[in-house]
């Protein structure tokens, strides 16, 4: 609360409405891509890798999602809250969509985005959003947010030593040296870095780690050359979407956290802008992003949020207006259209993403705990309900696939996702006691 008083008080040089030099916008836009283009490539970098994508297939999730991702933000500054919101992938989508992924293909993950993201809209447009607030309080959404943060940490640490690409070990050396490198870079620019360039340490990390991987062997730029220069995604890259409803429902858990976590950036936006915060605007909004899902779904890419790392660059730089949000979101479609930049990303060396998601999903662990520590009050009633929550879902995932198999095959898929599991123990009590 007290960045928020801070930010309010700030006075910006440019507002909402307010039109920018094309030279200047360019630049103002292209720096929100830099802020947030390192955490929403790495969605479906890791989500590609945990699947078993090959490196074009990556490269194409990659294309799709920087167009899904310029689309959405749009979207979210044109019929959406009109606020300066970049909209990025969301972390909070990863394990169910590995999970889908990996279990019935990625045409189901589609199916699901397109259910879920208009089951999202409804709710926005339709003025649902109040209701379904009431049941994320502090401790559900804590819970939820913690939950997510742990239930990466297998998918970390693999893409740490190189699990997923050499199972065998025999480039565990290597590996771990990469890996190491990146996390320090990471971590050094995140802590000692000053100006815009502590904005991104995922950004500079994975640079280090990429050139440092070269010399050692470990990038194959093959896929680069096969490439074409130019090309349109296209929808369905994955085959027709398949509607399974084991599929919906587990990443319908996705979308409500995804929900929350952008009703509180709408309201961080509105204090930073000092513009004016309505539930017509907030419901406006949710319903543009549930489009937004539903859009990245047919494109075959992944679901979509409200980017809190751009709200900070609106904050730093004093410059409010969506008309250079809607520049950042061309530069994005712009680079959806050149299949060997996103085959570079795609031969991203999984240890890079290792050594950068060992602190990245860690942090969204504590950002969940934090939100606990400053918003629940710990009495019995709450302690009780948190050592469920906590307790089942880290549990429920550990449990062996033969076992899950005598469960109906929905139950067995929410038990195999422990935010799925912490939520809904967290929502059941919460109403109950």
């Amino acid at each position: 609360m007290e960045t928020l008083e801070t930010m309010k008080g700030t006075v910006l040089k440019v507002g909402i409405e307010d039109k920018v030099e094309p030279s200047k916008a360019l630049v103002f836009g292209l720096q929100h891509v830099l802020a947030m283009f390192g955490a929403t490539v790495t969605v479906p970098l890791v989500v590609g890798a945990a699947v078993g994508l090959s490196g074009a297939g990556l490269a194409l999730m990659i294309q799709a999602v920087l167009l899904a991702m310029g689309i959405a933000t749009l979207l979210q500054t044109t019929i959406g809250s009109r606020y300066p919101i970049v909209q990025g992938s969301s972390f909070a989508f990863i394990p169910g969509l590995i999970a889908i992924g990996s279990g019935i293909g990625m045409a189901a993950v589609q199916g699901a985005l397109i259910v879920g993201g208009l089951i999202e809209a409804a709710i926005g447009w339709l003025g649902i959003i109040g209701k379904v607030r009431r049941l994320f309080t502090p401790l559900v959404t804590g819970v939820t947010i913690t939950l997510i943060g742990f239930s990466l940490a297998d998918v970390a640490i693999k893409n740490f030593f190189n699990f997923y690409a050499d199972p065998s070990g025999a480039t565990i050396a290597r590996s771990t040296l990469v890996a190491v490198i990146t996390f320090l870079t990471t971590v050094l620019v995140a802590l000692k870095a000053r100006g815009s360039l502590k904005a991104m340490p995922i950004v500079v990390g994975a640079a280090v780690g990429y050139l440092v991987s070269v010399p050692l062997g470990l990038v194959d730029f093959g896929l680069v050359k096969t490439l074409p220069a130019v090309s349109v995604p296209t929808p369905f890259p994955w085959g027709q979407p398949v509607f399974d409803t084991t599929a919906i429902v587990l990443l319908l858990f996705a979308f409500m956290v995804s929900i929350i976590e952008s009703v509180g950036d709408y309201h961080a936006i509105a204090a930073v802008t000092d513009s004016d915060i309505s539930e017509e605007r907030i419901a406006r909004g949710i319903g543009s992003e549930g489009l937004a899902c539903s859009i990245a779904g047919v494109l075959g890419a992944c679901g979509t949020t409200s980017y809190s790392e751009n709200i900070g660059v609106v904050a730093l730089t004093k410059v409010g207006s969506r008309h250079v949000v809607q520049v950042g979101a061309g530069i994005l479609i712009f680079l959806s259209l050149l299949p060997k930049f996103a085959g570079v990303l795609a031969s991203m060396p999984a240890p890079v993403l290792g050594g950068l998601t060992l602190a990245l999903y860690g942090m969204i662990s504590v950002t969940g705990l934090r939100l606990i520590e400053e918003r629940v009050e710990f009495n019995d009633r709450n302690t009780l309900i948190l050592a469920a929550a906590f307790i089942a879902g880290l549990g429920a995932p550990q449990l062996p696939a033969e076992f899950l198999a005598a469960f109906p095959k929905i139950v067995a898929s929410i038990l195999e996702s422990g935010m799925a599991v912490g939520a809904l123990t967290a929502i059941i009590l919460d109403r109950l006691l």
